[in-house]
């Protein structure tokens, strides 16, 4: 299948490490001009350094996107390097988890700041250009935390599930312009995250890494974690002329963990 991706300019947050970093080889490796954005430096610099081995080239950009401004700065900085945004990938942010007793306006403001607020600020840097040009397509990489409720991710939950409302409202307002919006929702995926939050498990549990991750993954229908690059391929593919009357979907991605009608 020909995603026809090749030339395309795509911005990435959130795109050194993880799930972003495995949009962005998949889109590089199409043919496409990618620009990768990330809070740390050695963190985009370890990351072209790894897409570059492959022989993959990428365009990076430190930008803090919580900051409206730098999420400006962010996307005219690609339209510099690599020409105008066709098609943004929105991976920035991620919220912490919380003990009940822990929940504080702080908690409550992390979540907002760490995974809600990025990916608006993207959205709004990349839209107008868009509108202008009558062209594109946006891809929210959200989570299931917004559709089922964890005791210890409710500040995160809730800014996955107003990014939902917020991917569904754009693709019914934007379609007119000919930009679609949809959205995925992994759960858990085998990144440096998940994989830390396996650490903390086996050691509270007093069990092996090992012991903790098949604890884990017997719950899941499929039997295991999700991987990167199988979210990053949804991604191509929402964002590619093979999707191109798909606007307003949230996808979910866990295996079947959470059965959805």
């Amino acid at each position: 299948m020909k995603l026809g991706l090749e030339g395309k300019v795509v911005l990435i947050t959130g795109g050194s490490k993880g799930i972003g970093l495995a949009c962005a080889r998949g889109f590089a490796a199409e043919g496409a001009r990618v620009g990768i954005a990330s809070r740390e430096q050695e963190n985009l610099d370890r990351a072209r350094q790894t897409l570059a081995n492959d022989s993959l080239e990428v365009a990076t950009i430190r930008a803090d996107f919580s900051k409206p401004q730098d999420a400006q700065s962010a996307a005219a900085s690609t339209e510099k390097l690599l020409g105008p945004i066709d098609i943004l990938i929105n991976c920035a942010g991620a919220a912490n988890r919380y003990q009940i007793d822990a929940y504080n306006a702080d908690a409550w403001q992390q979540g907002l700041h760490s995974k809600f607020l990025p990916q608006i600020h993207a959205m709004d840097a990349v839209r107008p250009g868009m509108m202008q040009r009558k062209r594109g397509a946006i891809v929210n990489i959200i989570g299931m935390g917004g559709k089922s409720a964890q005791q210890v991710f409710l500040s995160g939950g809730a800014a996955n599930a107003a990014l939902m409302l917020v991917t569904v409202g754009w693709a019914s307002a934007l379609g007119r312009y000919g930009i679609r919006v949809n959205g995925i929702n992994p759960g858990s995926t085998l990144t440096d995250r998940v994989q830390r939050g396996i650490q903390a498990d086996a050691q509270a549990q007093g069990i092996t890494e090992s012991e903790a991750l098949d604890r884990s993954q017997a719950k899941i229908p499929l039997g295991r974690f999700g991987r990167p690059e199988e979210v990053a391929a949804v991604a191509l593919f929402l964002a590619s002329d093979q999707a191109s009357y798909v606007t307003g979907v949230l996808i979910p991605m866990d295996g079947g963990a959470t059965p959805v009608i």
